[in-house]
């Protein structure tokens, strides 16, 4: 039970926080209810009475600019061509929440002037163009009514790897000022907002809060609610999370049944002793609860030392790996959440030592004379 708590909290944290560090808990930007994820927004002006109204809310960890453009790219002398959607971002944008992500090179630089030369591409990205960091790669740009791109030569400082396909085959990340002038934006012209939040399960009433205060035809929208199928992916873990545990408890409880049966039956004879010298059904009831209370706590103990000891391994070592195409993650993480380490130990004692009390009610139908007879 505790390890599978640990292993389902650590796996959900972990996937959740990788969807957040890419892109923020909340995206504040124009009201396009019809566009799908991946595809370039509408505009918004920087707006400092939003940006003041969201750093004063003590949920709020940080706001950042970003804005994208859909490009195709093209490493020189080479046939291969991949498109993503190139996500722009300024001087201050903090990336300390995707340093894990980094496989090589470094994150893009940014001029005092003009616009940064840099790229980071995934490393499915990268794969797939044969790059490596210090290549150049061309990217092309499709403008509106026109039949000519607009094309940039940009070097590939970094190659990022989050593990969510989603991401790996979707997004670059490039200098926000880039994607400004291929867009014909003003300089004061954004994409949008991503907020980054201290509590991340305060995502809907937070957004909720934010939409009261936004300009006309702005719109808040949580992580949540852009990539539904991963937070319902993880939901039903959930699910399958109480399955296992009633399984379990299922288990515990029979083989608790079967082995305090085994021990009533194994003393009849000297049940049926103490009864014939007076003893009442009840203090006989005792005597036995108390043997399983202590094959229980037994039980109880050395499950904590092994689930925990299990957790410990596995944070130390990381010796159970996993498939990352698959699972997100190379390594099954570890998450112990302790008020759930206390609430399985007393929840096991309490479903355990109620379970105890039915087959002590054999007890009763034992008989003195039958049971001292008893072979």
């Amino acid at each position: 039970m505790i390890l599978t708590l640990a292993v389902v909290n650590g796996y959900q944290e972990v996937v959740s926080q990788k969807v957040f560090s890419f892109w923020g808990h909340l995206r504040v930007q124009h009201f396009e209810p019809s566009k799908v994820t991946i595809a370039e927004e509408l505009p918004i002006n920087k707006n400092d009475t939003v940006v003041a109204y969201l750093k004063s809310n003590p949920n709020v960890k940080t706001v950042q600019s970003f804005g994208t453009r859909y490009a195709l790219l093209k490493k020189k002398n080479n046939a291969n061509l991949d498109g993503v959607l190139v996500k722009g971002v300024e001087r201050d944008y903090d990336f300390s929440s995707i340093d894990d992500f980094l496989k090589t090179g470094h994150w893009i630089s940014f001029p005092d002037s003009g616009y940064s030369p840099e790229i980071n591409i995934s490393s499915y990205t990268a794969k797939q163009l044969e790059v490596e960091p210090g290549d150049t790669l061309v990217l092309f740009f499709i403008q509106p009514n026109s039949t000519t791109p607009r094309s940039r030569l940009l070097r590939v400082s970094g190659l990022f790897k989050t593990g969510i396909e989603e991401y790996d085959r979707s997004y670059a990340m490039a200098d926000l000022r880039m994607i400004q002038r291929l867009n014909n934006w003003a300089p004061e012209q954004i994409g949008g907002y991503e907020i980054f939040l201290h509590d991340y399960e305060k995502m809907d009433s937070i957004s909720e809060q934010i939409y009261q205060e936004l300009p006309p035809l702005w719109n808040s929208r949580t992580m949540k609610e852009i990539y539904p199928n991963i937070f319902d992916w993880l939901n039903i873990m959930n699910m399958n999370k109480a399955v296992v545990l009633i399984i379990m408890t299922i288990v515990a409880i029979i083989n608790l049944v079967t082995c305090l049966i085994i021990l009533v039956l194994e003393r009849t004879r000297m049940i049926g002793v103490l009864k014939a010298l007076g003893m009442p059904n009840g203090a006989i009831r005792r005597i036995f609860l108390y043997h399983a209370s202590i094959i229980t706590l037994t039980g109880i103990v050395l499950g904590l030392v092994l689930g925990l000891g299990l957790c410990w391994l596995q944070l130390t070592t990381g010796f159970f790996t996993l498939n990352e195409d698959a699972y997100y993650m190379s390594v099954a993480p570890i998450k112990i959440v302790w008020w759930q380490v206390g609430a399985v130990a007393g929840g096991t004692m309490l479903v355990c030592f109620l379970t105890l009390i039915i087959p002590t009610l054999i007890i009763h139908m034992i008989k003195p004379v039958k049971a001292i007879q008893f072979r």
